[in-house]
């Protein structure tokens, strides 16, 4: 009987080739699209999932208070880990002391490379579950050794044994290669991490952070954990909740700093904090897409729905004389649904190869490194439920609609759908079109939000400026040799150094004094070294005061800062305020404001400037180089030259160098690529829409050949006729921008919440996506409309 039922189904669908089409072609673009967001989202969902014990390891963060504003960051002090270690060691499998990931030279011969990795305790490729290749997971025991993940240990020794080998780290370390471990996915925190050195190496090499090892209020540094067997995050999180408070001074205790673990499961998708607490970040578009992989998937199958049910007269004598000869409802059902199954199954192929073709460019687009999942069994299962659901979903209507015809009236002629039964035909048509239009509208939105943070004065000059990342040791004392060098060549104009780089602050320091600072107030403010030529380079704007000049010795203890600052600190004359260090036992020479720049945008784009102070940099700290190329050649001359001096100097190390505009473009990647996904969803759900609504178009027309006939015979002309074809289509339209523009601004105004500097909602924005709807709307329908009001009103009326 069933092999019947696919018979029947297969002979309509070839009979009826368009509307097959339209069917199989609008549910595979629909499952194409469900199936690209489902593996997108299982990415999301599985990231960290690489390490066996992700449930178990987290990151110890910290809270603290100023002025009554709750920030919280995963930057801790370094005597907390030892505080751990002897006060709740039990709660704790592993314990991890970590540097933020850097880039640095690594050599072996003539090859040399720039690299990014951690310093890390010994415990951290155990606690991790790194896959070594060769070597042991307690390789880091050596203070002169070194872990390579598998293409780094190609990429420095080919086809050689890399084990016992030397690499040269910064041209002035020699660590031994103590392991090779499998480079660790994509879809990972520690997917950059491509080697791992031991902490002591980085502690030998760092006075400051030996003296950093009781120093509560320097937050420098990361730590890892892995929890015992016996307990859970929530408890040791609330174990340690307090021991910073217990174990520090006065000091760092009046910031109420808590202490906490955030498990490893939420550091990709839920590590935004609010005053506090936390609420939620990536996991908001990962359901954002889900939902809109549903609604595409939805589209879809409504307009296999309303195909269905809109050639349901077609259908009505094989339903009679079906039900005549003894066939009972069950039965009728089954048939339509195997048919459903069936053109399921067969768009579900066309789906499959739609996403191979589709996969690398939507890697691209969406910075992944998805692969189909060929021989995992659960994808294939998934796969079968979502065959069976979707063919439910799209088969069950017409199957019990079409099922219910009684046999007597349709054999006898005598039956009609009835004035009532386009209903659910249009109540599905608004629905496709509301989805359509207000996925238009957050699109559009979406973009203007990243255009208007673009579009934000950033306070400095980024056309042709670029830094170069410094390695330790190599450059130390050798800023203004370099300088003069870069300058004399004439491919420099000017040249500066940093402690951070120009698009991010690296740190941030706190107790300090100055005339008229308010009794209790907490300050936070983003700390840069730079050397003297800093404001000039980067082209910033001088709004009081002076610049650093290296002719006058006192600036060596000056400072300046940034617009927001003087307000922060309520300074009302600021030049000449002196801003002392309350470190009593061993307090540093006071700073003398001597300027105040123009606010500069050094970290998010979307977010207030922070209060910023720039100090004269006697330390030699520098971690950047900014040059300002000259406009008067061409950059890649620039760059040419600029590379011959440095290779020069530096023979044993690659030329790096990054420009200030592409890193500061780099900040708006993840809403980019979420507009850029965003608006090819939506581009193919009103695709899905526009097949639809051109079957339903077609079918009508159809239904109507005749009285067109008659109406044309009588006078009617084309454009009456197209109006007629085409008006109840605009009406269902119009009705979807009435439901769906409410609902797009409701969610996209608390979309927009989120970000502290954003675009306003203009009515514009939902005049045109309301505009294009209906214009895609009359684009569709009128191919068919037209074409049936150009019709020859004697082949139409020739049977009668």
């Amino acid at each position: 009987m069933l092999s019947n039922y696919l018979k029947i189904a297969y002979r309509n669908l070839v009979r009826n080739k368009a509307y097959s089409f339209i069917n199989i072609g609008g549910l595979a673009v629909g499952m194409a699209v469900a199936i690209m967001i489902g593996l997108w989202m299982n990415d999301e969902l599985t990231f960290d999932h690489y390490h066996k014990n992700h449930d178990r390891i987290a990151q110890v963060y910290q809270s603290q208070t100023f002025n009554g504003k709750i920030g919280t960051g995963q930057a801790i002090p370094r005597p907390l880990e030892m505080a751990l270690r002897d006060s709740y060691g039990d709660n704790f499998k592993h314990l991890v002391m970590s540097s933020w990931r850097f880039r640095s030279i690594l050599a072996h011969g003539e090859k040399k490379m720039a690299k990014e990795g951690n310093f890390m305790q010994p415990g951290a490729p155990e606690m991790l579950g790194l896959e070594m290749l060769a070597g042991q997971r307690d390789g880091l025991k050596e203070t002169n050794s070194i872990l390579l993940a598998e293409t780094t240990a190609k990429a420095l020794f080919g086809n050689e044994e890399a084990m016992g080998k030397i690499v040269k780290l910064n041209n002035e370390h020699n660590l031994k290669v103590t392991g090779v471990y499998a480079d660790i996915p994509a879809n990972n925190d520690f997917s950059k991490t491509t080697y791992i050195i031991p902490w002591d190496q980085l502690l030998a090499s760092a006075e400051w952070m030996q003296r950093a090892v009781d120093q509560w209020g320097n937050n420098s540094f990361q730590l890892y954990a892995q929890i015992a067997d016996n307990t859970t995050m929530e408890q040791v999180s609330a174990k340690i909740k307090d021991v910073k408070m217990k174990a520090a001074d006065e000091d760092v205790t009046q910031h109420k700093p808590e202490i906490f673990l955030l498990p490893m499961n939420d550091w990709h998708l839920k590590a935004s904090f609010e005053n506090g607490v936390q609420t939620g970040g990536r996991i908001e578009n990962v359901w954002l897409f889900g939902i809109i992989g549903t609604f595409v998937l939805l589209l879809a199958c409504i307009n296999f729905m309303n195909l269905s049910t809109a050639r349901s007269e077609k259908r009505a004598k094989e339903v009679g004389i079906r039900k005549s000869v003894g066939s009972v409802r069950t039965q009728l059902i089954t048939q339509f649904l195997s048919e459903s199954f069936l053109v399921v199954g067969m768009a579900f192929v066309v789906a499959m190869i739609l996403v191979l073709i589709a996969l690398p460019s939507f890697n691209t687009l969406a910075d992944k490194k998805i692969e189909f999942p060929w021989a995992n069994g659960y994808f294939w299962g998934a796969s079968l439920l979502f065959i069976l659901f979707t063919a439910l979903l799209s088969g069950s209507y017409p199957a019990l609609y079409l099922s219910s015809f009684q046999p007597v009236k349709v054999l006898k002629g005598t039956f009609r759908v009835g004035r009532f039964a386009a209903l659910p035909r249009k109540v599905l048509v608004v629905m496709q079109f509301t989805v359509s239009v207000a996925l238009i509208i957050g699109t559009i939105i979406v973009f203007r939000q990243i255009q208007h943070s673009k579009n934000r004065p950033i306070g400095y000059d980024r056309e042709g400026l670029i830094q170069i990342p410094l390695s330790r040791g190599s450059f130390d004392g050798k800023f203004d040799f370099l300088r003069q060098e870069f300058i004399n060549s004439g491919a420099v104009v000017e040249m500066s150094s940093a402690s951070s780089p120009t698009t991010e602050v690296y740190s941030n320091r706190s107790g300090f004094l100055w005339e008229g600072k308010p009794e209790g107030f907490q300050e936070d403010l983003a700390w840069t070294m730079v050397s003297p030529e800093y404001v000039q380079s980067l082209g910033l704007k001088i709004i009081a005061g002076r610049d650093f000049s290296r002719e006058i010795a006192s600036d060596s203890n000056a400072v300046i800062l940034n617009k927001t600052a003087v307000k922060y600190m309520g300074l009302k004359d600021p030049i000449g305020t002196l801003i002392r260090d309350d470190d009593e036992e061993d307090p540093e020479p006071p700073l003398t404001v001597i300027g105040v720049i123009d606010d500069m945008i050094m970290q998010s784009p979307y977010e207030p400037v922070k209060q910023s102070m720039y100090v004269f940099d006697k330390y030699n700290n520098a971690s950047y180089y900014n040059l300002r190329l000259n406009p008067a050649q061409s950059a890649s001359q620039s760059l040419a030259t600029v590379e011959s001096i440095y290779k020069k100097n530096f023979p044993d190390l690659p030329f790096e160098y990054q420009f200030v505009d592409e890193e500061y473009s780099a900040k708006f990647a993840s809403e980019e690529r979420i507009g850029k996904l965003a608006g090819v969803f939506t581009g193919l759900a009103i695709l899905i829409s526009c097949l639809g609504l051109f079957g339903l178009a077609s079918y009508m027309a159809e239904q109507r050949t005749k009285e067109i006939g008659v109406r044309k015979v009588l006078g009617a002309s084309v454009a009456s006729l197209w109006r007629l074809l085409s008006k109840d289509f605009v009406f269902l339209v119009l009705i979807a921008l009435l439901i769906a523009s409410p609902l797009a601004w409701y969610f996209m105004e608390g979309w927009l919440q989120k970000y502290n500097y954003r675009t306003e909602l203009s009515w514009w924005v939902f005049a045109a996506a309301g505009t294009g709807a209906l214009v895609i709307t009359l684009l569709t329908v009128s191919f068919q409309a037209i074409k049936a009001a150009l019709m020859n009103p004697v082949k139409s009326l020739r049977s009668e």
